[in-house]
């Protein structure tokens, strides 16, 4: 082989290990903006998400804080049932003992179903 022949491939090799080196780096920043790009739609995604969860979890926090204040509702209206119901027991056992057609004996004994009856037949026979 002739020194032309040698320096051809020298100088061959020289420009192929230039152009190496000047396309490498380009090609290693392109893949790395794609993968900013990338990086950039999941940290998209991921703060859509974590909205999303937010507002879930908020609507279900006031979902929950409405069934409790329902609950305590409920149990007041209940407290405020049983005292009603007192209250008329205190009323009936009252009335028997005023009402001169009740007997001692039925007012004695506190039979519910009797004190029911009574009331009643009071009631048909007021409407008769």
């Amino acid at each position: 082989m002739g020194t032309g022949a040698v320096i051809a491939i020298v100088i061959g090799a020289v420009l192929v290990l230039l152009l190496l080196a000047w396309a490498l780096p380009r090609s290693r920043e392109r893949r790395n903006e794609q993968l900013r790009s990338r990086a950039g739609e999941e940290r998209y995604e991921a703060r859509n998400r974590e909205l999303a969860a937010e507002q879930s979890q908020a609507t279900a926090d006031e979902r929950a804080a409405r069934a409790r204040r329902e609950s305590a509702q409920a149990e007041e209206r209940a407290r405020h049932a049983e005292r009603e119901r007192e209250q008329a027991a205190v009323h009936a056992e009252r009335a028997d003992q005023i009402d001169p057609d009740v007997d001692d004996a039925d007012v004695d004994t506190g039979d519910s179903r009797e004190s029911e009856s009574r009331f009643s037949d009071d009631a048909s026979t007021t409407r008769r």
